[in-house]
């Protein structure tokens, strides 16, 4: 969930490049510090930098003072970091990376890779278009730190406090850039205008029983005296209703009267000034490739036909007679395959995420300690969220990782779909990737914080998979709806790629989804307004799982009868994400590790 914070550090953090790998998985954790003094030097110097311009994550790492702050996402801080992060560089390539070990090479080859892609990106001022999307804006970005915020004592309280101070100036910055758009052409479509706006508009309206921003202090410890804790909530309450609430409603004026009647009815950043330079290098980041826009959107329309011919199978296996459109339309339709309540389906979710974690042990040697729950998507974002979605917890916080489950409009939540979701978001996906990359405790800090989006997303695509093999999936129904989620991801590479590059409109980009999949109506268009909004991002999945699965298929092949699922999840999970070409060199390093472990 940290691409909620779009214009944020975590933006610099997409990483992709050559690779130098470890020979063997090790427990979580076991990653040691770089040897190298030089390396070592400017390891120590990036994560004082990563820490003091994330300080989100440094936060969720127990970091006290970090719990104070919010980033700085205004253009001229932005720019300040290209000498920073110059001067990284230039001392990072001083570094011969023949002299180092395994473990300083990886590290090396990744930061260098990481640094670069930053400065790639400062030029292109990417803030004026990640201010807001169809998801929202700043607001949206407060009420999930809100949502992950756990106040244990008197400083956390004050910690919360100081951050609901510093929310009227990350407005204003993020207005800035918005209005940056404006004046430059770089400017989201009318769509994601209106979607942002109906989440936006709203928060005017809020009063301090309904404001999310104040539920943290809705339960305070007993250690804190109750005179206290009445002035801590006068304090918060007063910061919301005289910084943050004009803030809301002068970021809601300016996108009704000043921003909205200036969104072009265009969608794709080609049309937009700069916009194929700018779609092009968001592919490269969020992919970890060189692929271009258009093999992205080949590669698509190859998986659209393969996945396609798998989903006739089963729903023969289901019995259907008919034609695949009149199956669609079954499925969409009948009321056996939905919830009749909010509740029913949050308790299916639970139950599947329970089963799932019931076939954890047969596939990994190394779990998380960190718990996760399933929790309702919050209503007052719900109508324009997605079906589902994952939240970081921290330990250090007390916080629980959150599948997150969007319990309205039921009639567009299929059952049939749910066990895929769960995979996904819950476990083995979402939760269990990043649960142990948090846990890596003695790797490099980058490694535990950073976004590789396509080794991310591909995880998740590829946990979806897994549940073939854990026997997740009862039914050919449910069979289906994971054939047609996977369906999603290749036409999202199909759609991405046909809106910001080859001008599509949403007609065109809609016709994928709709013709070759199971997804309802109403979740096919939310997430045709993300990938309107969010440019490149929905490129990361695809890609990420097929290379996945590659490197499995290799794995297998060499190792035959000596493949280890445990050993090879392993390998791939405890150090953390990697970009792909990363990810190929060390994992073909522990195919050989294994042979020579087995030979032994």
């Amino acid at each position: 969930m940290k691409a909620i914070l779009a214009a944020g550090a975590a933006a610099l953090l997409l990483a992709a490049g050559p690779a130098m790998a470890q020979t063997d998985p090790r427990p979580a954790g076991t990653v040691r510090q770089a040897a190298d003094p030089a390396l070592a030097s400017v390891l120590a110097d990036y994560e004082a930098w990563l820490r003091s311009v994330d300080p989100v994550t440094a936060g969720m790492e127990g970091d006290a003072d970090a719990k104070r702050r919010l980033p700085d996402v205004s253009r001229a801080f932005e720019a300040a970091q290209e000498p920073v992060l110059s001067g990284l560089a230039a001392r990072l390539a001083q570094v011969d990376p023949a002299r180092l070990s395994e473990d300083d090479r990886l590290n090396h080859a990744f930061l260098s890779y990481v640094l670069r892609r930053a400065l790639d990106r400062i030029p292109l001022d990417t803030g004026r278009i990640d201010a807001f999307s169809s998801e929202g804006g700043p607001g949206q970005t407060a009420g999930y730190l809100a949502s992950v915020t756990r106040i244990a004592g008197r400083a956390d309280a004050e910690a919360w406090i100081a951050r609901l101070e510093a929310l009227p100036r990350f407005y204003e910055d993020q207005l800035a850039s918005a209005r940056r758009g404006l004046e430059t052409g770089l400017i989201q479509p009318r769509p994601t205008v209106e979607n942002a706006l109906t989440l936006i508009e709203p928060e005017a309206a809020l009063t301090a029983e309904t404001d999310p921003l104040l539920r943290p202090f809705e339960t305070l410890p007993a250690s804190i005296p109750p005179a206290e804790q009445a002035a801590l909530r006068a304090r918060a309450a007063r910061a919301v209703a005289e910084g943050i609430m004009p803030a809301r409603r002068e970021w809601a004026r300016f996108l009704r009267e000043d921003y909205l009647p200036r969104a072009p009815g265009t969608l794709g950043l080609v049309h937009r000034p700069g916009g194929r330079e700018l779609y092009a290098f968001l592919v490269r980041g969020y992919t970890t490739t060189d692929m271009t826009p258009d093999e992205v959107h080949q590669l698509g329309l190859q998986e659209v036909a393969r996945i396609r011919a798998r989903m006739e199978t089963e729903m023969r296996a289901a019995g259907w007679t008919g034609d695949f459109a009149g199956f669609l339309a079954f499925l969409r339709s009948d009321p056996r395959f939905y919830a009749p309540t909010r509740e029913d389906l949050l308790e299916k979710a639970s139950e599947m995420a329970k089963r799932a974690d019931d076939g954890l042990p047969a596939l990994f040697g190394t779990l998380p300690r960190t718990p996760y729950g399933v929790r309702p998507v919050p209503r007052e974002i719900e109508a324009n969220y997605t079906t589902g979605r994952y939240f970081p917890g921290s330990m250090e916080n007390g916080v629980a990782g959150g599948y997150m489950v969007n319990t309205s409009a039921l009639d567009q939540r299929p059952l049939y779909e749910l066990p895929a979701l769960t995979l996904h978001e819950a476990v083995p996906g979402h939760h269990l990737q990043i649960a142990l990359q948090q846990e890596a405790e003695a790797g490099p800090y980058f490694r535990r914080s950073v976004d590789v989006t396509a080794f991310t997303e591909g995880w998740g695509l590829y946990a979806e998979f897994l549940g073939e093999e854990m026997d997740f999936y009862r039914t050919p129904y449910e069979r289906f709806g994971r054939l047609s989620y996977e369906m999603w991801r290749a036409c999202r590479l199909v759609a991405d790629t046909g809106i910001h590059w080859l001008g599509w409109d949403i007609e065109q980009a809609r016709a994928c989804f709709r013709d070759n999949s199971a997804l309802a109506p109403l979740n096919i268009e939310t997430e045709l307004q993300r990938y309107i909004g969010w440019p490149g991002q929905a490129t990361a999945y695809k890609i990420g799982e097929i290379r996945l699965r590659e490197i499995r298929a290799r794995a297998e092949r060499e190792l035959g009868d000596r493949f280890d699922v445990r050993r090879f999840h392993d390998a791939l999970l405890v150090d953390g994400p990697l970009p792909l070409g990363l990810l190929d060199a060390r994992m073909d390093r522990w195919i050989t590790g294994e042979k020579a472990r087995r030979a032994d």
